[in-house]
């Protein structure tokens, strides 16, 4: 078993707050991610099994988010917007600025374990591109300048 009983709990705590148990499954794949720091096929099955909804239906929400990696990660997961609007306004650039300032490519991880690298699909700040969205915070209007700050902050934090 992957999750602890504590995020099982969770897990039926909040499945008690919806009339059907399939209103449950994002807030169960979070908690889930939360605890792990990725989700893959077994974590499906256990949320599954709790919640009693088909594994298929886990899957499908768990892959549909780019929030939810499905292999580990690095401390800091680096999401960069490639859509249109980011596109349009550097995101190229900026990703291939960040693997020759990271040392990786995009899809992998830095040596030291502290950053990931991932270009992404919208993340509904098409306003403020090119942005990217690093754990659960955004990042926007981006420059090189910006991106070297934030990351030197990032390193002094961990």
């Amino acid at each position: 078993m992957i999750l602890t009983p504590e995020s099982v709990a969770k897990i039926k705590e909040k499945m008690g707050k919806y009339p059907h148990h399939k209103s449950a499954i994002l807030p169960a794949i979070t908690i889930a991610y939360w605890q792990v720091g990725h989700l893959n096929e077994e974590i499906y099955k256990e949320i599954s099994k709790i919640i009693n909804i088909p594994i298929v239906e886990i899957a499908e929400a768990a892959t549909f988010y780019t929030m939810f990696p499905k292999e580990p990660v690095g401390k800091y997961l680096i999401q960069v917007c490639h859509n249109i609007s980011c596109a349009l306004l550097g995101a190229d650039s900026l990703i291939e600025y960040l693997e020759n300032k990271l040392g990786i490519k995009k899809g992998e991880t830095t040596s030291d374990n502290l950053f990931t690298l991932i270009s992404v699909e919208c993340l509904g700040s098409c306003a403020s591109a090119p942005m990217m969205q690093i754990n659960d915070k955004y990042y926007e209007n981006l420059t090189r300048e910006k991106v070297d700050k934030i990351l030197e902050d990032m390193k002094k934090q961990a």
